[in-house]
Parts: structure tokens; sequence; C-alpha cells
């Protein structure tokens, strides 16, 4: 493209705000293009019955509270809810992890297609700390164990101090849409927000119409 008609576009995009820039100049997404793609969003309905049981499980744990989808060969998140004293969190809305490096992503890897699952297994697998699932003998054995149990519990998978729990939201044909997290501080107390977690993603798949019965064993 042509420097000219490249000018031109930007100018047209400033003039409707698809388009805006910086005080430094650099160009970026205009308010108007934002509202355009929250609006046609396929997730938007997911994200509306999922917010209040978030909010739910929030004032429970006081600490991260995310929802995720699965997205090629990772994890992507589309909302977070957080709080000023929240443990650290290496993730942000709209941002992206490894499927085997998180709950989240492992929840969505054990109930995802079977030839995704064999190409993530056979690797590379990068540790982020010394207790990432990075083999995938292990990697297979977690994704058996989160089938099992209803839900991923990740110490220390991406960052020491943080632990991760996620359990799946399903849609009405029983297949789990998204993974419903949290992330707390890594200590001996993080296994009582299991409860909490799992009644929010039960209420949530309920919400989108999942038949019962689907969440595995109850803690």
């Amino acid at each position: 493209m042509r420097l000219a008609e490249l000018v031109s576009l930007n100018r047209m995009g400033a003039a409707h705000r698809f388009l805006g820039r910086d005080d430094d100049r650099r160009v970026r997404i205009g308010v108007r293009l934002w509202e355009l793609a929250v609006r046609a969003s396929p997730v938007l309905s997911l994200q509306e019955v999922a917010i209040p049981f978030m909010v739910g499980v929030h004032d429970v744990v006081g600490h991260h509270v995310q929802l995720s989808v699965l997205d090629g060969d990772e994890v992507l998140f589309l909302e977070r809810l957080s709080a000023s004293k929240s443990v650290i969190n290496c993730t942000r809305i709209a941002g992206r992890l490894p499927l085997y490096a998180s709950s989240s992503g492992l929840v969505l890897l054990a109930h995802g297609p079977a030839d995704l699952r064999e190409r993530l297994l056979a690797g590379p697998l990068t540790a982020y700390t010394p207790t990432t699932t990075a083999t995938p003998s292990r990697l297979r054995a977690v994704l058996a164990d989160v089938r099992k149990q209803g839900y991923a519990y990740c110490p220390s998978y991406v960052h020491e101090d943080a632990l991760g729990v996620a359990a799946p939201v399903r849609g009405a044909d029983g297949r789990v849409l998204a993974a419903l997290s949290v992330v707390v501080p890594n200590d001996a107390g993080a296994q009582a927000v299991v409860p909490a977690l799992r009644t929010a993603a039960r209420g949530a798949s309920r919400a989108l119409g999942a038949p019962t019965g689907r969440e595995g064993p109850a803690v």
C-alpha cells in the first residue's frame, strides 16, 4: 500500500473514531472500533452469563477470577476480576498462555479435541517454573486427573507465589465452552477455594442450558 493511501485510511479511521493516537502519536484502536468489536463478539453471551458467577467467586476468594476459552493452541482470557492486594498474576484480559501451563488451559485441553492433545503432547513443552507440566508423560497424567476430578489444581505453574484452579463451563450440548478459574496465593488454604469455584462453574453451565451431572465428582 502506498504511503498516501495509508495516510488517507488513517485520517478516515480517526474521523469515524475507528482509530486514535496516543500522546506519542502512535496509532491505536479508537472507541468506535472497540464498541463495534464488543457488540459483534462471538463470546458476548458467554461473558454476560458468566460475570455474575465470577462476581460471587470473587467475593469469596478476594483474588483473581478469570473466564477463558480455547483459541488454537492457547488459552485466551476474556474477563478478569481482581483486587488491589491480589496475588501476582501474569495474565490479562485478551492475554494468552500455552494450554499446558495454566489451570484454565489444562481444563480446556483435557476436554478439547483429541488431535490437539496429541499435537501438544508431541512437544516441545517449555517450563515456566520447576512445577509446570512440561513433559508428555506428566501432561497426559494431569489431563486424565482433570477429567476424573472435574477441575485443575496448579500450584506454582506460572509463578511460584501463585496457584491456579479452574473448572469447566459447559454449553447446552454438554461440551466445555470455557474455563472459570481463580489465581490465589500458593499456600495451605488454597484448596478451600475449590468448592466455591466449582459451584460457580456449575451455575454458569446451568444458565447456558447444560445438562446436569457432567461436572465430575464432588470435592
